[in-house]
């Protein structure tokens, strides 16, 4: 069985697959001091619960945006599991996709694997939105080269800059407004207006914007947390998927055994 680790800002992400099927996934706060160790005894009890032994697992791949953490992750995968992990974007595991912008070796880890699994999943131009600790919009265009795209602050990092710089504004749960309209009566409506329907207009502006610029028909893939909930309140999506992220990370696995 293959494990997948997709270390990002806020949550690292374990994923246990066969083949590109994920049969358990389990998330853990993302803190660069947690040790190799600690991260063992949080694991092995999860598999535990599930029945799954550790000896099953005979591959392991990493992805990560936060490099002090990977130490430790690899630490785990030797001591605990007796594999080396593949690092994605590394050695065997080499995106070998056309990352055509100006600093190659900037691009995280996560907006590569993003770019690889949407590709294999979808044919032409593509878009692929993430909601993270950040919101990334990818542009991928029909040959699979990554052709750039554009960082926001996630709509979550708005909301505690908004908390956090104001004396009385109150802390608000992110979901879609009950009323339809966009004339907030009170404070906390007014907020999750402003937070909630702002990021969903910020989100169609862009992506009217990428299509504009490419010329040409563009899919637009969302993954990430929130996805879900903001697929409830647009039409821009053509396709929501959890677990593109693990997906890719799956793919370039396959793609190292091959090697």
């Amino acid at each position: 069985m293959l494990l997948a680790i997709d270390a990002g800002n806020t949550n690292v992400v374990f994923a246990l697959l066969e083949g590109r099927t994920v049969k358990g996934r389990w998330r853990i706060a993302t803190d660069p001091r947690r040790t190799g160790d600690e991260y063992a005894v949080w694991l092995m009890q999860l598999l535990a619960i599930r029945g799954i032994e550790a000896k099953r697992i005979d591959r392991i791949i990493i992805s990560t945006v936060v490099p002090r953490a990977l130490h430790n992750l690899e630490v785990l995968c030797r001591h605990y599991f007796n594999v080396e992990p593949l690092i994605a974007g590394v050695g065997a595991a080499d995106y070998a996709i056309d990352i055509d912008v100006d600093e190659p070796k900037s691009l995280g880890a996560d907006r590569a694997v993003n770019a690889i699994a949407a590709h294999a999943r979808h044919s032409g131009d593509l878009i692929v939105v993430d909601f993270g600790t950040a919101t990334t919009f990818d542009v991928i265009d029909f040959h699979g080269a990554y052709k750039g795209g554009i960082i926001a602050p996630g709509i979550n990092l708005s909301l505690d800059a908004l908390v956090g710089n104001t004396a009385k504004l109150p802390r608000i749960a992110i979901e879609i407004p009950e009323s339809t309209s966009v004339i907030g009566r009170n404070t906390e409506d007014q907020m999750l207006i402003g937070v909630f329907w702002g990021y969903v207009a910020m989100m169609e502006g862009l992506i009217a914007r990428i299509r504009a610029e490419i010329g040409r028909p563009a899919k637009v893939i969302a993954t990430g947390g929130l996805a879900v909930l903001f697929d409830e309140a647009t039409e821009i999506f053509d396709s929501v998927e959890a677990d593109l992220t693990i997906e890719g990370l799956a793919i370039l696995a396959e793609r190292a055994a091959s090697k």
